[in-house]
């Protein structure tokens, strides 16, 4: 029996009625003569077509109250050409497009411009789920002539085996609330349908560090994706993530340099243009030593990328501010053996008393008090080094904060201040300082002092203002552009959590950085590619909440092995430190409920082809096909029969449907699916998919 398409099957069942007119005695298609009275607008078929539920629901359309059949779609249904039309073993070991019966990368007048842009790619993330010859192991879904089916794969799936942690462990539940943390297991196209609905517009920001394409084997997940194939599952999951976001929201997504040319058109295709904010160059590895005795063709890789957009440039908020710290005493000396020149020498030891003097304005009409400095006393920083037999470093965390250097500002207020200064007829200026509201900048609305020196009335800036002092040390601090540098934050990465993950794993402050600057405390972060955890921890401890999206066991155990060690205190890895985290907080635990997954599982699982049979034999019976597949074609094989069992199990992996691993929401109260799943687990889909605090 030949697996349709609903769509097609239902129009195959409707074109039966006309006899053999547009079918043949096997039942084949005879698509000219329907396309033809397509063409015609034939009434009696049109009429048949327009009545059919399926049909209207997905080719009918209503403008202006008046109901029109979107004909064009509809006919692209019939120029598709099975895809296994000929037999199970001819594409055993390759997928793609062919002419004349090569495959079109043979061929030198074939360009391949990503010809999947309107499919959606499930793409399992484990390595499982990959055929050991064939680039990508899953159908493309094309929306023309299988929308039914992309409709049922994207619907919310049932949660099962739900569970909260916190502190004092693990603990069953029945309800979910917006503030709960949240850990999905399953694939995460399909988790972020699920999400949908409770979560449209509720995203505050999506941290993403997905497959990089590159082909390695050396990572977990199924990172041997080509070209086409890649985009279209990118683009798949970003359609979903941009609906998520909030309008004010940002996507932070990192890769290396094999993708990310590419990422950036796909994501100005998403997002817009227009929304997108900035690229970060991360640097994570400094290249040194010999590069192979000149025989590298290649530069050695040493930066990754982060490409940013907003969702709504017009309502983004503003990022805070982040900063890159070193010790000022390490940067003077860097600066020193650098030749160039250190500011910040002279120390404002004592202001003096502070004699007020007169009054002049600002533009706006405001006061600005004027003060004579009487007695002050400035020192060089080697004297007082001198003095007190102190370090450089010592002598700068003692007195940095009296550090300063001179200036000639370009401000409406200096000229007003030497003005009125003149005007009372002072002469010689050794110290003055004066007090004001700025109306802008970040003393906005409230007093400020300023210092002056010499008769030029040069303005003291501070090195107060550019640096700041942690545990005792003084730190210049200078606002991060759009290259950072991690090379001292991947050395002990591995290990962060208190979990193992050799390849992949982020810094945990790289992902903190990001948080701090594009969120406020208990706004909303989502990661679908979850991994170990590194977007939740750094998240919970940022005082964020989180969403984290894993299909994959072993990343699965060490995610709860992680958030478990960050909320009991015993983890003091990461930004641990920097946020003086001692534990605390909680997360729900839910997983999609699997259909076809343990007939996948069992086919892997099996040692020989009387296993393979078996396990066939149950599949028949409950299993859901790929909508490609005819049984009897393949039963019936002998090409097919006569492959090696490895091969068979192979193919057997591609003919089950891999876009059915999990259970509708909406089939919940069916008797055979309420049945499998505890009174729990429904009362917590119930609250999930209903109610939405």
């Amino acid at each position: 029996m030949q697996i349709e398409p609903k769509i097609m099957s239902q129009v195959k069942s409707i074109l039966g009625e006309f006899g053999n007119k547009y079918l043949t005695s096997k039942g084949s298609l005879k698509r000219n003569n329907v396309i033809n009275d397509l063409d015609k607008f034939d009434h009696v078929l049109m009429t048949k077509l327009f009545k059919d539920p399926l049909i209207h629901k997905n080719y009918v359309e209503k403008i202006a109250n008046n109901e029109v059949f979107k004909l064009n779609q509809f006919i692209e249904m019939f120029e598709y050409k099975e895809f296994w039309e000929d037999s199970y073993t001819k594409y055993t070991n390759k997928i793609g497009l062919t002419a004349n019966g090569k495959f079109i990368d043979e061929s030198a007048d074939v360009v391949l411009d990503f010809p999947f842009k309107d499919t959606v790619l499930k793409a399992g993330m484990t390595k499982e789920d990959l055929d050991k010859d064939a680039s990508v192991d899953e159908p493309f879904l094309n929306e023309t002539i299988a929308k039914p089916e992309i409709d049922e794969l994207l619907e919310p799936k049932i949660f099962v085996n739900a569970r909260k942690y916190d502190q004092n462990g693990e603990h069953k539940i029945s309800n979910y609330s917006n503030h709960d943390n949240l850990i999905i297991k399953g694939n995460n196209l399909i988790a972020l349908h699920s999400l949908k609905e409770r979560y449209a517009g509720k995203i505050n920001l999506i941290y993403l560090d997905p497959p990089y394409n590159t082909g390695t084997d050396s990572f977990a997940y199924n990172d041997r994706f080509n070209q086409s194939a890649w985009l279209t599952f990118m683009k798949n999951r970003l359609d979903i993530a941009r609906d998520l976001l909030t309008e004010d929201g940002y996507i932070f997504i990192q890769t290396d340099d094999n993708e990310q040319a590419y990422l950036k058109i796909l994501m100005d295709t998403i997002f817009g243009k227009n929304q997108y904010v900035n690229t970060i160059s991360v640097l994570f590895k400094n290249i040194a030593g010999a590069s192979g005795g000149g025989e590298d063709k290649r530069l050695k890789k040493n930066i990754e990328y982060i490409t940013i957009y907003s969702k709504n440039r017009e309502l983004s908020r503003p990022f805070n501010s982040v900063y890159q710290y070193k010790k000022v005493s390490q940067l003077v000396q860097e600066m020193r053996e650098a030749g160039v020149s250190w500011k910040y020498t002279s120390i404002l030891v004592d202001a003096g008393i502070e004699k007020y003097i007169g009054s002049t304005i600002d533009g706006g009409g405001n006061e600005i008090k004027l003060y004579k400095r009487e007695h002050p006393i400035i020192k060089s920083i080697n004297a007082l080094m001198k003095e007190e037999g102190l370090t450089e470093e010592q002598a700068y965390d003692k007195y940095g904060k009296f550090a300063f250097q001179t200036a000639m500002p370009q401000s409406s207020i200096r000229p007003r201040v030497m003005e009125k200064w003149r005007n009372l007829g002072l002469n010689s200026n050794e110290l003055m300082s004066i007090r004001y509201v700025p109306r802008t900048g970040k003393n906005k609305g409230q007093e400020y002092q300023q210092f002056y020196k010499g008769d030029s009335f040069r303005l003291f800036a501070w090195l107060k203002d550019v640096s700041e002092e942690i545990d005792g040390t003084l730190y210049k601090k200078d606002v991060l552009g759009t290259f950072w540098n991690f090379v001292g934050e991947t050395k002990n990465v591995n290990k962060e959590g208190q979990v193992e993950f050799p390849n992949g794993k982020k810094p945990e402050r790289l992902i903190g950085r990001i948080i701090e600057m594009a969120t406020e405390p208990n706004n909303l972060v989502l990661d679908f590619f979850g991994g170990s955890g590194s977007t939740a921890a750094a998240t919970l401890k940022s005082g964020r909440r989180f969403i984290s999206i894993e299909q994959m066991d072993s990343q699965i155990y060490l995610q709860l092995k992680r958030l478990n060690n960050v909320m009991s205190g015993s983890d003091n890895s990461g930004l641990s430190s920097d946020v003086d985290w001692h534990g605390g907080g909680s997360f729900v635990y839910a997983e999609l409920m699997e259909k076809n997954q343990g007939y996948l599982k069992d086919l892997l699982a099996a040692k020989d082809i009387n296993e393979l049979d078996a396990v066939y034999k149950r599949m028949k019976a409950g299993a859901d096909f790929d909508f490609r597949v005819d049984l009897d074609k393949y039963e019936n094989d002998a090409e097919r029969k006569a492959l090696p069992f490895e091969e068979q199990k192979r193919l057997l992996v591609r003919l089950l449907d891999k876009n059915q691993l999990y259970y509708n929401f909406n089939n919940i109260d069916d008797a055979d699916v309420h049945d499998l799943i505890s009174d729990n687990d429904y009362q917590f889909n119930q609250s999930f998919y209903g109610k939405k605090d």
